[in-house]
């Protein structure tokens, strides 16, 4: 059986993601330079390996003094650990259209093994020829898991940034010709 591969085209997927700020409010962002592939014996996506590496100093949260922070010891310290990663170790099916990918999830030098919520969103070729693939991923973390510890208490109670951050990816892959793999 011959082992396919798709290259995660980042053009069209994402990484974004979710954290409480004081409490009441939501701070949004992203990663806008990673790669990714995706490896399958034949067809069969449960025997599937899922290769992701984020350039941990690509964050984007569209307010330049809270990305710089960000990318600080505070938090990512990107001078020291420039790639966050994830390694997947297990595939399972959880519905019709939805798989839950286990695996080994790399910031700040700490492994943590995490799962994914996928949903299969399907396959179609492009005008080019190309065959493309397209899943939709969710997933939540404690930061401080990571090392991410960083915060401030506020004087009415509470704490500047929430622990839990809520990742939504999407992806789409595009299937490598064997011209391509060579």
């Amino acid at each position: 059986m011959s082992t396919e591969r798709w290259q995660i085209d980042s053009s069209h997927s994402g990484i974004q993601f979710t954290v409480r700020h004081l409490v009441i409010a939501k701070v949004r962002g992203q990663f806008s330079r990673w790669t990714g592939s995706l490896e399958t014996p034949g067809r069969d996506c449960y025997r599937a390996s899922l290769n992701v590496a984020i350039d941990a100093s690509s964050i984007d949260t569209g307010v330049a003094d809270r990305d710089a922070h960000l990318r600080s010891a505070d938090f990512f310290d990107v001078e020291r650990y420039p790639e966050i990663t994830f390694t997947s170790t297990a595939v399972t099916q959880a519905a019709a259209d939805r798989l839950r990918v286990t695996g080994a999830l790399t910031i700040k030098g700490v492994t943590r093994d995490v799962a994914l919520e996928v949903e299969v969103l399907g396959q179609a070729k492009d005008p080019w020829g190309n065959e493309r693939a397209a899943f939709s991923a969710t997933t939540a973390i404690d930061r401080r898991e990571f090392g991410l510890t960083w915060n401030q208490v506020l004087e009415t109670g509470g704490v500047m940034v929430g622990e839990r951050v809520r990742i939504a990816i999407e992806i789409e892959a595009v299937r490598q010709v064997a011209s391509q793999v060579a």
